[in-house]
């Protein structure tokens, strides 16, 4: 049997504060321009999906989203939306905010449709991670200090998308390219971890440090 999540109530989006809006300020003044760069992308629009992806709902599913990836560390999709694997049947879904159906899009609606009486299930997530970006020459040296993977690009190739833990706190790590990474964590983490990664890179804003 099919489960989805009720609904959102329309609400007025413009009083949302990100889970990191206290450490605005401490993102641009601890990022170091041309060695690595942190930020905040608030409120991307986040759906949770568990289906057999070869079911004939997995493959309406993957109609909507543009694919849906075949094996760990994979992310699919198309155009702005994009799917990374977390599980044989689990799979999160990352679209901008304007996809979200109470700001008038239709992704979590037609996610829903294509689900339809299949087995399996489709979640509204969005509130329930923030995305941190950071960019630069110096981004997979600040991750190292706390990252469990092995993140030398040989082994981590631009495109994955993992789950693992960075400060010990536990998050999807997306490589987006040779120099910048998405990290999605929990919204009760996100301050934790933020402040994390600016001691990270606090080395790296000393004119001392090559």
């Amino acid at each position: 049997m099919a489960e989805t999540a009720a609904p959102a109530t329309k609400k007025n989006l413009s009083l949302r504060t990100s889970p990191a809006a206290l450490l605005r300020a401490a993102f641009e003044t601890g990022s170091v321009r041309g060695s690595a760069e942190l930020s905040e992308t608030s409120f991307l629009t986040m759906v949770g999906v568990r289906v057999n992806r070869d079911s004939g709902a997995g493959q309406r599913i993957a109609s909507v989203t543009g694919g849906l990836p075949a094996k760990c560390g994979e992310v699919a999709g198309a155009g702005d939306t994009s799917v990374l694997w977390l599980g044989p049947e689990e799979f999160m879904v990352v679209a901008p905010v304007e996809a979200h159906e109470s700001l008038g899009g239709d992704l979590l609606q037609a996610l829903r449709e294509a689900l339809a009486d299949g087995e399996g299930q489709v979640v509204d997530l969005s509130a329930n991670r923030t995305t941190f970006e950071l960019t630069g020459p110096r981004s997979r040296a600040v991750l190292e200090k706390g990252c469990s993977l092995d993140l030398h690009p040989r082994v981590l190739k631009s495109g994955t998308a993992l789950s693992t833990e960075i400060g010990n706190i536990p998050v999807v790590l997306w490589k987006i390219s040779d120099e910048s990474f998405r990290i999605f964590p929990r919204a009760s983490f996100a301050e934790f971890l933020g402040r994390w990664l600016l001691d990270a890179m606090r080395e790296y804003a000393s004119p001392e440090v090559p």
